[in-house]
């Protein structure tokens, strides 16, 4: 049976230490390659005006745009502390020109209607304080046609599999995060109802190894 769900804090991780602990899992995550850029340029978002919703130290953004030269990318970031980091990152990725990082929460999100080709976001799903009304901001930034996919952590999980890659998690450190943001996170059946709140259409939403996949498009 699986457990209620446990919500985790919206406040994204602020304390200076606390974000250079997470930039060292964030590094590792990349290096791994467990950062679903695939999926996100699979998705179609491979290009244009791009937003990113919770960046953290910037990574999965970074990459994406490696993989994807005639892409630019705006990331809006609740915490400062994050912002700072992700800056940094960018600078050393050569990246600067391409990568603006904002300050802002996704509840309300402090861009006009239509100003963006694509819209994604990895891991930050289970921090949404009312993920309907989020799925609602991206419909209105992004321009018609345009495409979305956001990719996080399952609560379904298989138990053994939470374990094992808990174990495996570095540094250390993050492994207490690590449980909250799983119990914090949805499963396909919640996402499905939840959706139906939305102005989102022609949605799809896919379990994944360890995760969750949803994606889809603004109508013309």
């Amino acid at each position: 049976m699986i457990k209620p769900r446990v919500p985790e804090t919206n406040e994204g991780i602020q304390d200076a230490l606390n974000v250079e602990v997470f930039n060292r899992f964030a590094q590792g995550m990349r290096d791994k390659g467990w950062n679903n850029v695939e999926s996100i340029i699979a998705a179609g978002v491979c290009e244009g005006s791009v937003l990113e919703i919770g960046p953290g130290p910037g990574y999965v953004g970074l990459e994406w745009l490696k993989a994807c030269p005639q892409g630019k990318l705006t990331a809006l970031e609740i915490s400062p502390e994050m912002i700072a980091m992700a800056t940094k990152n960018a600078a050393e990725y050569g990246f600067s020109s391409r990568a603006k990082y904002v300050a802002g929460n996704a509840l309300e999100m402090p861009f006009a209607e239509a100003s963006f080709d694509a819209v994604f976001s990895n891991g930050s799903l289970h921090e949404w304080e009312d993920p309907a009304r989020v799925f609602d901001q991206i419909v209105r930034v992004l321009k018609p046609g345009g495409k979305f996919c956001v990719a996080d952590m399952r609560r379904d999980v298989n138990p053994l599999l939470a374990r094992m890659i808990c174990a495996s998690t570095k540094p250390k450190e993050i492994r207490p995060g690590f449980w909250t943001s799983l119990h914090a996170a949805y499963t396909k059946p919640e996402l499905e109802l939840l959706l139906k709140k939305t102005q989102l259409s022609d949605v799809v939403i896919r379990n994944e190894f360890f995760g969750i996949f949803v994606s889809g498009s603004k109508r013309v």
